[in-house]
């Protein structure tokens, strides 16, 4: 027990690290993705507004009314309200005009008009255009200064800019908004994974389950072989010493095998000799354990009436009613054997079966007996009489008996063979495949 509980933590263990490893994987992807996202985001901002600054320079680099102001005294009260409304229509910070000399004719702060440009003009009035970040009167900003020409010379520049700060912030609004985007993916990779990590358990579960399984069979099979060796082995001993004569070396040689104690199977209701051994046997060894095996004296087997799966099938049925039954319990057992089949009865006040086992109860393995030695044989029994089933074509009920156990109720029809009337063949024919059912 301890280690399965062992086992059974190393497992877990194991499953809840994939999981964390694939919930790593799934947030460390969205993640990268998201920061591609927003540098992406980011770029284009940048490039969109550094075309917006520049076209709006150029444009007012270009009209007549700049161009015919410049040096002109009343200059300052011409072009400020132009360049205050470029400001507001185009959503720049700032739009600054000066002149040859390099000293603003307009700003939007007014202390700041007729004083020189606070960064190196002499390139622009060189007729060279700047697009770029420099430090200026109202902060850091993304600027763009295009040369204003008249007859071909230059005779100012116009300044278009938008504070770094503004930038900041729209890139912040537009993360943002991707935001719940970027969560909803992380809350699905996440569910995904989970999913994905329990359907790998549950595959996992399956195949071990399955291998355990697998393992069962080729032990019962190979548990199987070996008795059926050793079984043999001992029918020829017992053939040969019959065979010789010698009847008394033959009966102490079978009381070794399987000590018999009790009742005299000779004085029994059941005319069949070998059957009449088996269920004499079997009622003195539970007899021995203090339970009682009746046979129902409506017990009727014509002559060559059964075979050796017939005698199988019993013995099966009835040491499976007294493993049930347990030391102490009681089992009944009524046979009715004729030319047209076999219908067998086998009652036991034991637990009881559970309809939902019915569908796994025939199976190799199946037993409800708590786990003891493992290299005992177990759940062989029903396995036996379901294939003896199939084989005949007949059927098996399952109920519940009048002590509140397990009652079967088997009907083969007659095997063919030597002797067999060919109406049997027709019987066997109509009644189709093997069937079980449960009744409560």
């Amino acid at each position: 027990m301890a280690q399965y509980s062992e086992w059974l933590l190393r497992r877990r263990f194991r499953l809840v690290v994939v999981l964390l490893i694939q919930c790593a994987i799934v947030v460390t992807c969205v993640g990268l993705t998201a920061y591609a996202a927003a540098r992406v985001q980011e770029r284009q901002g940048r490039e969109a507004m550094t075309e917006r600054v520049l076209a709006v320079a150029r444009s007012l680099a270009e009209l007549d009314q700049v161009r015919d102001a410049i040096g002109r005294v009343d200059a300052e009260q011409e072009l400020q309200p132009l360049t205050e409304l470029i400001q507001q229509a185009s959503g720049v910070d700032y739009v600054v005009i000066s002149d040859a000399e390099g000293i603003r004719i307009t700003h939007p702060v007014p202390a700041a008009r007729g004083r020189p440009v606070s960064t190196d003009p002499s390139g622009v009035l060189a007729g060279a255009t700047f697009v770029g970040t420099e430090e200026g009167t109202i902060g850091t900003t993304l600027r763009a200064k295009v040369p204003v020409y008249r007859g071909g010379d230059v005779i100012g520049a116009a300044s278009v800019g938008v504070l770094e700060s503004e930038i900041a912030a729209d890139l912040r609004s537009s993360l943002m908004e991707m935001a719940p985007w970027v969560l909803l993916a992380v809350l699905v990779g996440l569910t995904g994974a989970a999913g994905v990590s329990a359907a790998i358990g549950a595959r996992v579960r399956r195949l071990e389950a399955e291998n355990a399984e697998l393992g069962e069979q080729r032990r019962l099979s190979r548990a199987l072989r070996e008795q059926t060796h050793e079984f043999r082995t001992r029918i020829h001993a017992v053939y040969g010493l019959v065979e010789s004569g010698e009847v008394d070396a033959a009966l102490e040689y079978l009381a070794e095998l399987a000590p018999v104690t009790g009742t005299d199977s000779r004085d029994s209701v059941v005319a069949d000799p070998r059957m009449r051994a088996v269920l004499g046997a079997m009622t003195a060894e539970y007899e021995s354990q203090g339970g009682r095996l009746e046979i129902d004296p409506l017990t009727s087997i014509d002559a060559g009436a059964l075979d050796s799966d017939d005698v199988s099938l019993v013995s099966n049925l009835v040491l499976n009613a007294t493993e049930a039954a347990g030391p102490g319990g009681h089992v009944h057992v009524l046979v009715l054997a004729d030319e047209l089949g076999t219908e067998v009865a086998v009652a036991d006040d034991g637990p009881g079966v559970d309809p939902q086992a019915l569908p796994t109860m025939m199976e190799h393995g199946y037993s409800t007996k708590e786990p003891g030695d493992r290299n005992a044989t177990r759940g062989v029994g029903l396995a036996v009489v379901w294939q003896i089933i199939q084989d005949r074509r007949g059927d098996i009920e399952v109920g519940r008996s009048s002590d509140g156990g397990a009652l079967f109720t088997v009907r083969l029809p007659a095997s063919p063979g030597p002797g067999r009337k060919a109406g049997h063949d027709r019987a066997v024919g109509d009644r189709g495949g093997a069937g079980v059912r449960g009744r409560r």
